[in-house]
């Protein structure tokens, strides 16, 4: 990841400091030049201050998507802070699947580091490198697995758009990420009170209902919210991932959390996270989760969109005695359905991830590094309610180009993925 960019233009003056890390790759190794070098680097920030288009049919609506789906979403409950407390409390009072998805998480406590060296964090920093790709579409007029529906392989993802971000966390709800893909950026942050997003498409947005953790945070790297995460959950089986023998833990949202994240006409019918703990090692494997919400049409219509993420983690690594994931794949899977058949489409996207900096306990990281934006800042002072007034696709049809048929303004910022089509959702 590169931080600074020679001055070209004057061999005498300072070099630039880039605000966001960019990705090795934009450095060919090819071009041996360091001024072609540099005007690749330019050439990749330069879309950040075009207009993109909301019309799908563009390579800024697809990163729009992109972003948007896989960018920043959010976990689907206030994860409990359950620090110094011993997990193996009253566990003879609970139910068996209970009580083994409590000895679970004391396991992997133990299998990342332990309580004392979690315990001693108070703040952590991530930079990464990122690349997305659209996989596959799908849409026809029968049902999702019918021949009559099209496939479409839309990019590969080895030659996937490349990106990179900066992640600061101050424990236990402060946390702020800058996410940067082929030119377009997106802020995300909470101060412990409101989430929120900001991108170039849209102002900036908080979420619905209380604050919610970042789900990159819990791909590996911090271990603590994991924990406390999961230490209400239940244990409901065994299963191999990449052959790997796990055991299975579950989480549901409870019905006032996701009526809280609903609004006049988006309704979220549930919200289940899994996590995938080895058998061997007792570290996580694959977190996933997947959501149901209808949206609410003219007359007496719905359309409801199910958004499945699966993220498998790796290459856990020891930074200051605590064992972090520095790599993983995610794969997003957003399906579309209702009023008709010949509305019905699937997207998948894929991202994968590497982790290049980790450090903890950051000094002079406050609370005032993490305050939302001064534009949302203002609307909660006026006493007003955020409305994006989004435009969100919420039917796109197969073509030699992809386009959005048809529009939904939707007014509220939670689950991203409200609109899997949607280009600001918050999964």
């Amino acid at each position: 990841m590169r931080k600074l960019c020679p001055n070209l233009d004057r061999e005498d003056g300072l070099e630039t400091v880039l605000e966001v890390p960019v990705p090795e790759e934009i450095f060919s190794p090819t071009n041996k030049s360091p001024k072609i070098s540099w005007q690749n680097m330019k050439s990749w920030m330069k879309s950040s201050n075009t207009e993109h288009s909301t019309v799908f049919g563009s390579k800024s609506a697809e990163i729009q998507l992109l972003l948007g789906v896989i960018g920043a979403p959010l976990i689907p409950i206030s994860i409990p802070n359950n620090d110094h407390q011993p997990i193996n409390r009253n566990l003879k009072d609970q139910p068996i699947e209970a009580s083994m998805a409590k000895y679970l998480v004391k396991q992997y406590i133990a299998a990342v580091g332990g309580e004392t060296a979690l315990n001693s964090i108070d703040s952590m920093y991530a930079m990464g490198k990122v690349k997305m790709a659209a996989s596959e579409f799908c849409t026809g007029e029968g049902k999702l697995n019918s021949p009559k529906g099209k496939m479409k392989n839309l990019k590969s993802l080895g030659s996937g758009e490349m990106g990179g971000f900066v992640l600061w966390q101050k424990r236990p709800e402060l946390w702020c990420l800058e996410l940067v893909v082929s030119g377009c950026k997106i802020s995300a942050g909470s101060d412990g009170k409101v989430a929120w997003r900001q991108t170039p498409w849209h102002h900036s947005h908080a979420s619905r209902g209380p604050p919610r953790p970042l789900r990159r945070l819990l791909q590996g790297l911090d271990p603590r919210s994991t924990a406390n995460l999961f230490s209400n959950s239940v244990c409901i089986g065994e299963k191999p991932i990449n052959d790997e023998d796990c055991f299975i833990l579950k989480l549901e949202a409870e019905s006032s959390t996701l009526q809280a994240r609903s609004s006049s006409n988006v309704d979220i019918i549930r919200h289940t996270v899994w996590g995938y703990f080895s058998q061997r090692t007792g570290l996580l494997v694959q977190l996933e989760d997947s959501h149901l919400l209808r949206i609410k049409t003219s007359g007496n219509d719905s359309i409801f969109w199910e958004t499945t993420m699966e993220s498998y983690i790796q290459d856990y690594r020891t930074v200051d005695g605590i064992n972090i994931a520095h790599s993983g794949r995610t794969s997003v899977s957003l399906v579309r359905f209702g009023e008709s058949n010949v509305a019905h489409s699937r997207t998948r996207m894929e991202e994968i991830w590497d982790i290049e900096e980790v450090d903890f306990n950051i000094k002079g990281l406050s609370k005032d590094c993490f305050l939302p934006p001064g534009d949302l800042k203002k609307e909660e002072e006026g006493g007003m309610v955020t409305n994006t007034n989004a435009k969100l696709p919420l039917r796109i049809l197969s073509s030699s180009r992809i386009r959005a048929s048809k529009i939904a303004a939707i007014d509220v910022y939670d689950d991203d993925s409200e609109s899997s089509g949607s280009s600001d959702q918050e999964l």
